[in-house]
C-alpha cells in the first residue's frame, strides 16, 4: 500500500518514516511512467481499484503513443519465446507484456529478453472455474497501470503470431471493435449452462458464449476489471458444466457494451479432431498445408467491411514443433513461406492494399539478406581460397575465387529462392 498510495495502513504502533524530498511526484512522468517492477505487495482488491482509476479529462498533455498489452497466461515456461523474441525484436515503444504462471515457477529469462521480469504477482487457476477468470482480470488490471497500454491480447504459451509486428499493430489498434466472441447458441451447451438464479442481473436472452482467447480495448478492459454487479453471480452459479471463462466476459461485455464487440476472436484453433480441447500441434505437424489451412479461406468483417484476414494468433503448439516453426519465421524460410502467403492473400484477400504491402515488403527486406548473405559467403570463400591456394593452371582453374563466379552462385541460389517460393 505504501509503495503505491503513499499512505500508511492504520496499525498498532507507527514508526517516522523520513522521505528525501526528490521521492515527491514533481513532474508528470512521474505520475504516467509504468511500474518499473511488476512484483508488486497489493492484494487483488487493490490491485483492482487502483487500475481503474481513470482521467476525466480525455486529452492527454502528452505525445501518447499507443501500445498493445500482450498477456500470457501461462501453466509455467514459454516454449516458444524464441520466436517471440524475433516477433517483438525492435518494436520497443509499442507493447508491453505481462505473464501470469503458477506461483511456484520462476522464469529464468536473461537480462536480454524482452520477457525479463515481466511476470505478475500470481494466483493458481483452474480450467473452467472462476480462477481462471481472475487471473485474465489480473493480467489486465497489471496492464491497465501503464496508461499507454490501449489494446489488450489473451496469450498462452501455446500460441504463436501469424503475421510480423507491424501487421498485428496495424490490424489491432486501427479497429474500431474489440475482437471477442459473444454469441447467442440456443443449444445444451450454450443456453443449456444457463442458471436463472443469474436474474435479475442477466436473462437467459442476454446469456452469450465465446472464446477465452481475446483481444479487448481499454475502455473494456476497465468494465472487466471493475465490475462488481456480474462478478458474484457468475461466480456462484456457472459452475462446471457452465464453464465460466467461456461466458463472464461475453455476457457482461455484451449487456455493457454489445457495439463494441466484432463477436470473433482473433486466434487461429482447430476444432476438427472433436473432443473438450482444440487440437495440439508438434513438430510433424507443421507443414505447408497446415500453413494454408489457417490464411486460406477465411471470411470476417473488419471495421464493418468484408475481409480474408480474420486470425493474428495461433494456438495450440507443442514445445515439439519450436524448430519446424523456427525454420518456418527464419530469414530463408520466412521468405518461402511469406512469398507463398503473400500470393495466396492477393489471390483472395480484399482487407487491405496496405496489408498486402507490409507483407512483400518484408518479404523483399529478408530476400535481400538472404541474397547478401550468400554473397558474402561466396566472396569470403572465394578470397581465401585465392590467398591459400597455389596459382592453376588454365587448364585446372577451378573458378572459386572469381568474384563472377561467386556472385553467379548468388544469382543462382537466390533465384532457387525465389523459384521455390513462387511454386504453390
Amino acid at each position: 500500500m505504501i509503495r503505491y498510495f503513499g499512505v500508511n495502513n492504520v496499525i498498532t504502533s507507527v514508526k517516522p518514516t523520513l522521505f528525501p524530498c526528490n521521492s515527491e511526484m514533481k513532474s508528470l512522468e512521474q505520475w504516467i511512467k509504468p511500474p518499473s517492477n511488476l512484483m508488486h505487495e497489493m492484494s487483488d482488491k487493490e490491485l483492482f481499484w487502483r487500475a481503474s482509476l481513470v482521467p476525466r479529462v480525455k486529452k492527454y498533455p502528452f505525445n501518447r503513443v499507443p501500445k498493445i498489452a500482450f498477456m500470457f497466461l501461462t501453466k509455467g515456461p514459454l516454449p516458444l519465446a524464441s520466436l517471440w523474441e524475433r516477433f517483438f525484436k525492435g518494436h520497443d515503444g509499442l507493447y508491453s507484456i505481462y505473464i501470469h504462471s503458477l506461483p511456484s515457477f520462476k522464469a529464468d529469462f536473461p537480462s536480454s529478453s524482452v520477457f525479463y521480469k515481466r511476470q505478475i504477482p500470481s494466483q493458481v487457476s483452474e480450467w473452467g472455474k472462476m480462477s481462471m477468470c481472475d487471473a485474465e482480470r489480473r493480467l489486465l488490471a497489471n496492464a491497465l497501470l501503464d496508461i499507454s497500454n490501449e489494446r489488450f491480447v489473451l496469450l498462452s504459451e501455446s500460441c504463436i503470431p501469424l503475421y510480423n509486428f507491424s501487421t498485428i499493430y496495424d490490424y489491432i489498434i486501427g479497429s474500431k471493435y474489440s475482437f471477442m466472441g459473444a454469441f447467442d447458441d440456443p443449444g445444451p451447451y450454450g443456453r443449456g449452462r444457463y442458471n436463472d438464479n443469474m436474474l435479475p442481473e442477466v436473462n437467459i436472452t442476454e446469456w452469450r458464449k465465446g472464446s477465452q482467447w481475446f483481444e479487448i480495448n481499454r475502455k473494456l478492459a476497465l468494465y472487466i476489471v471493475e465490475d462488481t454487479k456480474f462478478y458474484p453471480k457468475f461466480s456462484k452459479f456457472c459452475k462446471p458444466a457452465c464453464y465460466v471463462d467461456e461466458h463472464y466476459f461475453p455476457t457482461m461485455l455484451t449487456i455493457r457494451a454489445g457495439s463494441l464487440l466484432a463477436n470473433r476472436s482473433v486466434t487461429w484453433v482447430d476444432w476438427s479432431r472433436g473432443g473438450a480441447h482444440p487440437a495440439t500441434f508438434g513438430g510433424s505437424d507443421i507443414t505447408e498445408g497446415l500453413m494454408k489451412r489457417m490464411f486460406e479461406g477465411q471470411k470476417c468483417v473488419y471495421n464493418d467491411q468484408p475481409s480474408s484476414v480474420c486470425d493474428l494468433f495461433a494456438r495450440k503448439f507443442s514445445p515439439s514443433a519450436l524448430q519446424a516453426l523456427d525454420f518456418m519465421l527464419s530469414s530463408v524460410g520466412a521468405s518461402l513461406l511469406s512469398i507463398r502467403l503473400a500470393l495466396i492473400k492477393a489471390a483472395h484477400s480484399k482487407w487491405s492494399k496496405i496489408e498486402i504491402y507490409l507483407d512483400v515488403k518484408e518479404i523483399a527486406h529478408k530476400s535481400m539478406v538472404v541474397a547478401l548473405a550468400i554473397v558474402t559467403i561466396f566472396a569470403l570463400v572465394g578470397s581465401s581460397a585465392a590467398q591459400e591456394a597455389p596459382a592453376p593452371s588454365p587448364a585446372s582453374s577451378s573458378g572459386i575465387a572469381s568474384p563472377s563466379f561467386a556472385v553467379g552462385c548468388a544469382v543462382a541460389a537466390v533465384s532457387i529462392i525465389f523459384g521455390s517460393a513462387l511454386r504453390i
